[in-house]
């Protein structure tokens, strides 16, 4: 039976637009593929084809081990959650939110779908910057729903915050230490080594992945979060956040 990506996409939607936790999916996609065919079906649906960018989690070893999985997981990101430099959002309007201490580059040429190597992930960057990302833990039991459920629901991902680039490509990006703070509150660091290997083997992982081949490709001028060099911080109430990898400039976000 052909998998219909349609009805399980729409569910998605209505969910975060009641503000319900997602527990269980009936007839939801069991693979990678139909996850990824699920999360363009909902790009569909609320206006994100193509997409501005994409997140990619689970690139950093502590944030496998924190969501159990062993794998990356890809997702896309709207033009509207995508805020420059500094985002002022409504605590309220998130559901049980976390933020965490990404890398992110902007793609100066198209990667198409298919085997990507690092060199050639490096070639296709144009800007590399500080970020940071808005996620909810909008989900039941993570055993019961699966990989596939999470790559369908887009892997957490609310918004993003990006920086300003500089040069780059003089710096060591694949040792740069990390440093998310919350004002008056926690704080956590890592290192980009943690991302893979090397940060940029996030983007090459991407261009290969079914969900890069549901979306046609990455595309040039596109956004792509590399993944969190720490396990996000939850937050319980209204918080100002910042993340900075020195020398880059760093990214705020208050939630009001």
């Amino acid at each position: 039976m052909t998998f219909d990506p349609g009805p399980t996409a729409a569910t998605l939607l209505r969910l975060r637009r009641e503000r319900q936790l997602l527990t269980s999916l009936t007839n939801g996609p069991q693979t990678e593929e139909q996850g990824a065919a699920v999360q363009q079906a909902l790009a569909e649906l609320v206006g994100a084809t193509p997409p501005a960018g994409f997140k990619i989690g689970a690139t950093g070893s502590r944030m496998q081990a924190y969501l159990g999985v062993s794998a990356p997981i890809g997702g896309f990101i709207r033009a509207e959650d995508m805020h420059h430099g500094h985002a002022d959002l409504r605590f309220a309007e998130t559901i049980r939110p976390g933020v965490e201490c990404e890398v992110a580059v902007r793609l100066a040429q198209d990667l198409p779908p298919g085997p990507c190597t690092l060199d050639q992930a490096m070639a296709a960057t144009g800007d590399f910057f500080a970020a940071i990302e808005l996620v909810e833990n909008r989900y039941g039991d993570l055993k019961v729903l699966g990989t596939p459920a999470l790559v369908a629901d887009q892997m957490y991902h609310v918004a993003a915050v990006i920086g300003a680039s500089g040069d780059w490509r003089s710096l060591d990006i694949g040792a740069l230490t990390g440093r998310i703070t919350i004002a008056g509150g926690a704080s956590d660091q890592g290192i980009t080594t943690d991302l893979l290997g090397h940060p940029l083997n996030g983007l090459a992982w991407l261009a290969s992945s079914p969900l890069a081949a549901a979306f046609g490709g990455l595309k040039a001028g596109q956004v792509v979060l590399l993944g969190s060099v720490t396990p996000p911080i939850w937050l319980e109430g209204p918080a100002q956040i910042t993340v900075s990898f020195p020398p880059l400039p760093p990214v705020t976000l208050t939630l009001r």
